[in-house]
């Protein structure tokens, strides 16, 4: 019977057939040891004479990476009784591979990514997007426990949602087109309908930026919430992360061992999470050596600097409101945004941003305006304040920073399967 690696366990003693690759091989003439793997597992096959001249002979043959249906019986390991065998009755090769380019010596970071198409085949790649598998059911999971829907914002817009000017155009049918850098306007909208919605897609930025953080394209949740203030929202953001934390160390540590992240500092992380205002951050910093100046955003180097120092996540809140977006709500000063963004321990910074949304039209008009930016072609987002408007919060994470943090990588192209960066297009 054909089956999955995954369920060697329930199957000691029965007669299978794996049908996957073989990764590695050792051993000669008596006896072979296959390393197998089928994307559930790996296993090892022994191939012993008692199999036959004909299936010595194809062990030997055998190369990396060469595609096999393996027929055996399953043993457990004579040392190890949580490790699983299969003795090799019959090999049926379905292709040998060409010499493989990825061996065991080191390789540098362009020859793998060039090579991504066959990396991914690793043990710790895989590994890793097994962790983000799980990320993303996490956060299905707790908003769909909690009230939420999915909505599918447009990937095709024909404005800047934050005013920026750091997008991907393109020709739409003689009308110019941007791809999105996020769908919140449009679940602005959904949620005065739904009251509760999130969103999950591939977004874009066309920033000329060679840092660990950054990709010109990537995967990021929004969500937002009808009748909500940032208070309220900052608790939602806590409740996420801690559960998908959660999840995570229920479910996936046999690959975070693999990937030999060390555990105890998530396992810290229990909340609540430290909040600092941005004040409290920048003199906080200045104290630590930064030259960061009042007004100024916080720099990646300045996240680093800060999340080094706590072992459990930041919320910074209260940005200058000339360092953030035209649509957040100000405070009784006018020059604070009723923000926060997320910052994540261990030097890995901002995870999640997120902020109160300006419900006064006049006022939003005013932010507009000082922003730059254009009130045509958000006519209709204008349209929220003037037909049931509400005070409501959203906030919107990085899929790919949350997989880097987690994981504990010192860059993020490996978070996703195929990086799009500023010099990479392919594979």
């Amino acid at each position: 019977m054909s089956f999955s690696i995954s369920q060697a366990k329930a199957q000691v003693g029965q007669s299978v057939i794996i049908q996957g690759w073989m990764y590695n091989k050792r051993g000669s003439g008596k006896i072979y040891f296959l390393q197998l793997r089928d994307g559930s597992g790996t296993m090892q096959g022994v191939v012993e004479t008692s199999a036959g001249e004909e299936v010595m002979k194809k062990a030997e043959e055998l190369t990396i990476e060469s595609s096999v249906r393996v027929t055996g019986v399953i043993t457990q390991h004579p040392k190890n009784p949580e490790v699983f065998e299969i003795q090799v009755k019959n090999i049926e090769i379905v292709q040998i591979a060409e010499e493989y380019p990825i061996g065991k010596k080191e390789h540098g970071p362009d020859f793998l990514l060039d090579n991504r198409h066959l990396w991914l085949r690793s043990e710790k790649q895989l590994a890793i997007q097994r962790v983000r598998d799980e990320i993303i059911r996490a956060t299905f999971e707790y908003f769909h426990e909690n009230g939420f829907i999915k909505i599918d914002t447009p990937i095709l817009s024909n404005n800047a949602c934050e005013g920026s000017t750091e997008l991907f155009s393109i020709d739409y049918f003689g009308e110019p087109a941007y791809l999105s850098q996020s769908g919140q306007l449009y679940l602005e909208a959904a949620v005065m309908s739904c009251g509760r919605g999130f969103d999950f897609g591939p977004v874009f930025r066309s920033e000329k930026s060679k840092t660990r953080r950054h990709l010109t394209e990537f995967w990021m949740m929004d969500a937002e919430v009808a009748y909500c203030d940032l208070e309220g929202i900052l608790q939602i953001e806590e409740a996420l992360i801690l559960h998908i934390l959660k999840r995570v160390l229920e479910n996936k540590v046999k690959e975070l061992t693999t990937l030999e992240r060390d555990l105890e500092p998530l396992k810290k992380i229990q909340g609540p999470f430290i909040r600092k205002t941005h004040a409290e951050a920048v003199a906080e910093l200045r104290e630590m050596g930064s030259d960061i100046q009042e007004d100024h955003d916080l720099g990646g180097d300045d996240e680093t600097i800060l999340t080094k120092k706590y072992d459990q996540p930041i919320f910074v809140t209260h940005y200058p409101s000339k360092v953030k977006a035209f649509y957040m709500k100000r405070d009784e000063s006018g020059q604070r945004c009723l923000c926060a963004d997320l910052l994540a321990p261990e030097g890995y910074g901002e995870i999640i941003g997120g902020s109160q949304r300006e419900e006064d039209l006049v006022l939003l008009k005013q932010w507009m305006a000082e922003h730059h930016v254009p009130e045509k072609g958000l006519e209709w987002y204008l349209d929220l304040r003037r037909y049931g408007s509400v005070p409501h919060a959203g906030f919107g994470y990085g899929l790919e920073r949350i997989v880097g943090w987690v994981c504990g990588l010192q860059h993020v192209r490996e978070t996703i399967p195929f990086p799009r960066l500023m010099n990479r297009l392919e594979p």
